[in-house]
């Protein structure tokens, strides 16, 4: 994909209600099982668990933050692992054993006083799908189950924990002008 193409539901060129979404957005919240993850638990004999993190979505995450993006992970589910991940990426709010993801948010935007505008959310089941309908701008995996796809504003290309986190990430920085930035940096050859 080109530099500054950025595709939405059905792979089309995004349009200006999308880009008019992205814009404002100041926070990114993420589910982790099915959205950093594969979805897969692995759990060995004596009960320790392992998940599967792509490394791109997390250096994607870091260049985010890097250009004034917070990201949050939200999770039904409790892990250590979910913790050692985000103390990796430098990720200092996380959310687990969370039942009622729209009540954590609430409280998220609250704290952090901002608009739901202002707020990217990325889920993959139905558990999410009240949460993604109060976002700004709502994101989901491309092969979360076609109910939660046709609740949100943008479907990756990529699946959960192979890159659709790093998709949404370069494609807000795009949006946001900070792309050209990213590009200088790692010297990245831009269309002229």
């Amino acid at each position: 994909m080109p530099a500054g193409t950025i595709r939405g539901k059905g792979n089309g060129v995004m349009d200006r209600k999308l880009i008019k979404k992205i814009k404002p957005i100041r926070l990114l919240i993420l589910d982790v099982d099915g959205v950093l993850t594969d979805g897969r638990i692995i759990m060995d004999d004596a009960g320790n668990e392992t998940k599967n993190f792509d490394v791109r979505d997390g250096h994607g995450l870091k260049l985010l933050m890097r250009y004034g993006i917070d990201v949050v992970f939200l999770t039904g589910r409790t892990s250590r692992v979910v913790e050692h991940r985000a103390r990796d990426l430098g990720i200092a709010e996380v959310h687990q054993g969370i039942l009622n993801k729209a009540e954590a948010l609430a409280g998220i935007l609250r704290k952090r006083q901002l608009a739901p505008e202002q707020v990217a959310i990325m889920g993959d089941d139905v558990v999410d799908v009240p949460l993604l309908r109060r976002a700004g701008f709502s994101l989901t995996t491309a092969d979360a189950p076609e109910y939660v796809q046709e609740a949100v504003d943008y479907v990756t290309k990529k699946s959960g924990g192979r890159g659709a986190v790093r998709e949404v990430c370069d494609a807000i920085l795009r949006v946001q002008d900070k792309w050209s930035d990213v590009a200088k940096k790692y010297e990245l050859m831009m269309p002229s």
